[in-house]
């Protein structure tokens, strides 16, 4: 595919799919409404030597560390997501998994932008909450942990 031309404005945030380590973007599985948190930060230490020259500190880089991801979706009641969850909870080596969030152009045609997250694995799900004089769609969400953020973009 060829890359996307830059822009004056920004992609919007509503055409995205997400891989969950299956290569599947097109199930109802991968199917979610909202992704939210995808970060990472690098932490830093103030140091000074008691020898400097200067009177202030110097900024040393430390440690990377990434925001955990919120997956939302309705229910669609597919069991992939809890039977990886429960993978995990059994200590399965398999279970870790890289999950890419993938955001697309208007036309769905072009690949905007891909972020990996390495070694994700599932650390809270939860469903509801059931209201029974709602209208609104059953949701279920889960929190992704991952050890390290790529980010690809144009393709």
């Amino acid at each position: 595919m060829p890359t996307p031309p830059k822009r004056d404005r920004p992609y919007g945030q509503f055409n995205f799919l997400v891989d969950l380590g299956t290569g599947d973007t097109s199930s109802v599985d991968a199917g979610f409404q909202e992704c939210s948190n995808l970060g990472m930060e690098v932490t830093v230490a103030e140091y000074r030597a008691g020898n400097a020259k200067e009177n202030g500190v110097m900024k040393v880089t430390l440690l990377n560390k990434s925001t955990d991801v919120t997956l939302k979706r309705g229910v669609m009641g597919s069991s992939t997501l809890y039977d990886w969850l429960h993978e995990i909870r059994n200590g399965s080596a398999s279970s870790l998994r890289t999950v890419r969030l993938t955001l697309m152009s208007e036309d769905h045609r072009d690949v905007v932008a891909t972020w990996s997250m390495l070694n994700a694995r599932i650390t809270k799900y939860v469903t509801g909450p059931f209201n029974g004089k709602a209208t609104d769609v059953a949701m279920e969400e889960m929190t992704l942990t991952y050890e390290r953020l790529e980010a690809e973009f144009g393709s």
